[in-house]
């Protein structure tokens, strides 16, 4: 009982963080409100005894990933005035599409198919149990193809990014050093021999 009600409790933290987060006028507001829904997943993990991806959700998302975003929003302070214009104009077909995916959403996870009665309460786990060995053995096994294409995906997007930020500019001055370190002293200096010219006194 005092476990649903913990449950319960970070749910709606969750939803009403998420909902914050979208709805806040402050962008650093918003980011903040983000912060807090990494920690009520992060605790509802801790629920389900999944103790490593909560722990890397925190240490990766809130402390380096929301970091960077409250940065950088507080570095360029975006003026959201301008981008909150055409809210209302959308409004009507925003409701229409958030209305289809609650839909969606009910007719898949509905309770014919995810009821409390098809899952039971999960079974305490022993205390030798190790879930980052257990996610680590499905990860490398069982998913080991899906895990293989997803991170050459992101290696192939790393490198697309990086060609992207180093293509020639013609406006753009850069530096070749490998032709830099060629140079010799012939390529730089050249000593021009001229004959020295006589200024006449005049009397």
């Amino acid at each position: 009982m005092l476990e649903q009600i913990v449950f319960f409790t970070l749910a709606a933290a969750l939803v009403a963080s998420a909902l914050a987060v979208i709805s806040a006028r402050n962008p650093v507001y918003a980011a903040l409100f983000l912060v807090l829904c990494f920690f009520t997943s992060a605790a509802i993990w801790l629920l389900l005894e999944v103790e490593f991806l909560a722990i890397v959700l925190i240490l990766v998302y809130v402390g380096a990933v929301m970091v960077l975003f409250l940065f950088v929003v507080m570095m360029l302070d975006v003026n959201v005035a301008p981008l909150k214009e055409g809210f209302a104009r959308y409004l009507p077909v925003g409701l229409l599409v958030a209305a289809a995916m609650l839909a969606e959403m009910l007719l898949v996870l509905g309770a014919q198919r995810f009821g409390l009665e098809r899952f039971p309460a999960p079974v305490p786990n022993p205390p030798d149990y190790n879930n980052t060995r257990e996610l680590g053995e499905v990860l490398y096994t069982q998913y080991v193809y899906p895990f293989e294409i997803a991170a050459v995906i992101l290696l192939v997007a790393i490198v697309a990014a990086i060609a992207l930020t180093l293509r020639r500019r013609p406006q753009v001055k850069h530096q070749t050093p490998a032709k830099q370190v060629q140079v010799k002293r012939e390529d730089r200096l050249k000593i021009v021999s001229m004959p020295a010219e006589k200024r006449e006194v005049e009397s």
